[in-house]
């Protein structure tokens, strides 16, 4: 692996390095843009996603966030989005940038924030190498609802997998040769992530330079990654992933992922906080069909190397509801706040145990209903048996607008992972609006000055 770092490094400063393959030969049609396209592009979307949540006044992350004792039944929420991208190319050069904008009002709080998620610059000197600065998304692996390889990446939601992730602020490479034979493509992505005070924080511990990297080859029709972390801010991490289509209409994949050392904090129905050390493995494996009538099954099944088990689970949920007993006997937070703490970024995250089933099932236009797409999405909980259901409607039939109805059932005994959830449904409906400020720009311009009609 040093050998390795000590390569991809090399090859980021030195690109000329790389072994030969085709001739490349300077085309200027390959760096300019067609004539009379623009080198800018600027587009995103306008959101509006009002959620309604029918709450369980009983469950353990429901005591965790509504501590006010407001005996509340329903929370209804309203989201308001505003996404832009936003590049710029010319010659070798490009920028990128993708800002989200996000307010929420309910009748609980209320919150309003503008983050960069992408915001970078890349150089392409040669067809087959590029360099990149500046904050980025990565997403690695070839799972749908998880991807226990994606070392460079924040956790995607299982439920909603095509949200936009913020990235980190990072310096990479990328690196391509084609082949004749068996191999027909290498690809090699080295990356480097500075973690210091007020920068990339929230990946791990400060004072360090992480480096990873991931090489792709496409290998007998099959795509295949191995990917690395060396220790720094994390652990040291590697792992590999594969994606083969078997026939045109049903694909399979996998991931498998090595930690070491990785330490989790666990705590006891009494409250005693421990951390246990040990070398986590894991690892999913999936399936995609696609029918004759166009309904696309997804199935997964993931294997959490790095969960909680069943009985660590259900030691918290006593925990939380001893501590919510002392709070409402005498006023008493302490044991609460105790359990909060430990419950935003471990026990609360999304899906902490370690055994999961995931199901997507998609029909395209049911009975000629154009533009129209149902949905219904099952992730169960296998240690615990506890599930949740989330039927979706989705309509395109009008110019840039997307709408979209769904609904969530949260089934689960007490003590389970979704039957202490806040919430027993949840109900949401997102009205989305897509835009290209400069095509937009243009055709007011021909207005002003009587180009239209």
């Amino acid at each position: 692996m040093k050998l390795l770092s000590i390569f991809l490094f090399l090859l980021i400063l030195f690109p000329h390095l790389a072994p030969a393959g085709e001739d490349y030969s300077f085309d200027l049609s390959e760096i300019e843009k067609e004539i009379g396209k623009k080198p800018y592009g600027i587009g995103g979307y306008l959101e509006f996603r009002p959620n309604f949540f029918w709450l369980d006044k009983d469950s353990a992350f429901y005591k965790l966030k509504f501590d006010d004792l407001s005996g509340r039944s329903r929370l209804d929420e309203y989201n308001f989005r505003l996404l832009l991208d936003a590049d710029y190319e010319r010659g070798i050069a490009r920028l990128f940038l993708k800002t989200v904008a996000d307010v929420k009002e309910s009748d609980w709080d209320a919150d309003a924030e503008a983050k960069i998620f992408e915001g970078y610059a890349s150089l392409k000197p040669f067809p087959f190498f590029s360099t990149d600065l500046g904050k980025k998304t990565f997403n690695w692996g070839t799972g749908y609802a998880w991807n226990p390889v994606d070392f460079v990446g924040r956790p995607q939601d299982p439920d909603d997998p095509d949200l936009p992730l913020e990235g980190f602020l990072t310096a990479s490479a990328d690196y391509i040769k084609s082949f004749e034979g068996p191999l027909k493509t290498l690809a090699l992505t080295p990356v480097f992530i500075p973690v210091y005070e007020n920068i990339n924080e929230d990946f791990g511990k400060i004072e360090h330079v992480n480096f990873g990297g991931k090489a792709y080859f496409l290998f007998h029709d099959t795509d295949i990654d191995v990917m690395f972390l060396t220790e720094g801010s994390k652990s040291g991490r590697f792992g590999l992933d594969f994606s083969r289509n078997i026939t045109t209409n049903f694909e399979i994949h996998g991931e498998f992922a090595f930690i070491n050392n990785f330490k989790k904090p666990v705590i006891d129905s009494d409250g005693k906080l421990s951390e246990k050390t040990f070398d986590a493995k894991s690892f999913l494996l999936g399936i995609r069909y696609l029918t004759s009538s166009d309904t696309t099954f997804i199935s997964e099944y993931y294997r959490n190397g790095t969960g909680y088990s069943k009985n660590e689970v259900e030691d918290f949920f006593a925990f939380v509801h001893k501590g919510h007993d002392a709070f409402v006997s005498s006023g008493d937070e302490v044991l609460l706040k105790r359990a909060a703490s430990l419950g935003e970024n471990n026990y609360g995250k999304r899906n902490p145990m370690q055994d999961y089933f995931y199901l997507r099932i998609v029909q395209k236009e049911p009975f000629d209903m154009l533009y129209f797409s149902p949905s219904i999405t099952w992730i169960y909980n296998i240690s615990d048996k506890s599930y949740s259901l989330s039927p979706q409607f989705l309509y395109t039939g009008i110019t840039n607008l997307e709408l979209r109805l769904k609904g969530a059932f949260i089934v689960g005994a007490q003590g389970t992972e979704y039957g202490e959830k806040q919430n027993d449904y949840r109900l949401e409906f997102r009205a989305r609006y897509y835009f290209d400020a400069v095509k937009l720009f243009d055709r007011i311009k021909r207005r002003v000055s009587g180009g239209d009609n």
